[in-house]
């Protein structure tokens, strides 16, 4: 027996392709939106670094005070000291990268740089350990892409680290606003 709650919500797939559909023009000048954004951030990469810097010691400083408030939902009073300093360690990491946000952007390139390193390693060593398969080729080209992207940011590293997170941020919007427009338009042309 179906009642009218049942008939007037459409299920599945198909309904929340429709309703995207609906909003293609929307999901196009969100996607213009992010490449505006994008070459922006590209036209002036020391300030797109000193922004991200400034986001990541916001998200830093509301994580510490989630961690803070979640200390005291501890039952032991061990628990409640760890949890409670590293709320503090987070928020005081927070407030030091809007102090000196040029320096957190120093620290940051050297993670990343240390990260894309890290991780090609990996995924080469992944690559050639599954050689019998199809795509180990593509894991190893990825992998080695990764490698020397994190090369390349270690060797120009500390003097690339006023440009480096303002660049990939960039380039990041710009991707995502590339993917938003032909997501759009793909939907117009599907309806």
């Amino acid at each position: 027996m179906t009642t009218a709650s049942d008939t007037s919500h459409p299920s599945g797939l198909g309904s929340g392709m429709a309703a995207l559909h609906a909003k293609w023009g929307w999901i196009v000048a969100l996607g213009v939106v992010y490449l505006i954004a994008g070459f922006v951030a590209l036209g002036s990469m020391v300030m797109a670094t000193v922004a991200s810097v400034i986001v990541v010691g916001a998200m830093m400083i509301v994580a510490g005070v989630t961690e803070v408030i979640g200390a005291f939902q501890m039952k032991s009073w061990g628990k409640f000291l760890i949890w409670a300093l590293l709320g503090v360690l987070y928020i005081v990491a927070g407030f030091l990268t809007f102090a000196n946000p040029l320096f957190a952007a120093v620290l940051l390139t050297l993670f990343l740089g240390a990260s894309l390193l890290a991780s090609g390693a990996v995924r080469l060593f992944l690559a050639f350990s599954m050689k019998r398969e199809s795509p180990w080729g593509w894991v190893a080209v990825s992998a080695v892409v990764t490698l020397l992207l994190g090369l390349l940011i270690l060797v120009r590293w500390p003097v690339n680290s006023v440009y480096i997170l303002g660049l990939f941020l960039g380039i990041d919007l710009i991707m995502a606003g590339a993917g938003w427009v032909s997501l759009g338009f793909a939907l117009k042309r599907r309806g």
